[in-house]
């Protein structure tokens, strides 16, 4: 599919429209497919602190991959919203207690929790409505991701968290152009396959 052919509007109305009609069956399939795929990446194997997130509007799901990354002990987050419009990660283990946030996205709900930046993760798996080859992402338009990683901007060597795109290998373009807001991702992982860029 070529993105540069559709304004990004209604390039991200087409890629979710397409990733909306997978079936239940389909979407639980590439889950699993996913997980194989990225736990046995060194990526994953070497992050010790990774942000996850709750599938939403087709988005596909990293429940597989959570619940492996539980058994290994990785310490994982999901993404909390601030009243500032960023996303800081929020600890999060089997039976924790979540709440919508202002989407309707479950997120760790519990008094005191100890909220990062996402500075301290190794790895960060972003939710994509469409990716290219070359790590230009297209996400929801919202810019949550955007404004909580500019600090990456300003950064050469010393990485973190290494960025990791999460989409169904149908929501891939040809070329997306990316915009000057926009961090590039360190790979993107599907549920045919894992691009490290």
């Amino acid at each position: 599919m070529t993105g540069a052919a559709l304004d990004r509007p209604a390039l991200r109305r087409q890629l979710r429209g397409l990733r909306r009609q997978l079936s239940e069956a389909e979407q639980r399939h590439a889950a699993r497919q996913l997980a194989r795929l990225v736990q046995r990446s060194a990526l994953f194997r070497r992050s010790r602190h990774i942000g996850f997130y709750l599938a939403n509007d087709g988005e596909l799901a990293l429940t597989p991959l959570l619940e492996h990354a539980w058994a290994m002990r990785k310490i994982c987050y999901l993404p909390v919203i601030t009243p500032d419009h960023r996303l800081r990660f929020a600890p999060y283990r089997p039976g924790d207690t979540l709440a919508p946030n202002v989407f309707g996205i479950p997120e760790p709900a519990s008094a005191g929790l100890r909220i990062v930046d996402a500075r301290l993760l190794d790895l960060l798996l972003i939710p994509l409505v469409g990716f290219d080859t070359q790590g230009n992402r297209l996400g929801m338009g919202g810019g949550f991701y955007d404004r909580s990683l500019a600090f990456l901007r300003h950064r050469h060597h010393w990485r973190k968290p290494r960025l990791l795109g999460i989409a169904h290998a149908l929501q891939r373009v040809d070329a997306l152009d990316p915009q000057w807001w926009d961090i590039p991702l360190d790979g993107v992982a599907t549920d045919q396959q894992l691009h490290l860029i």
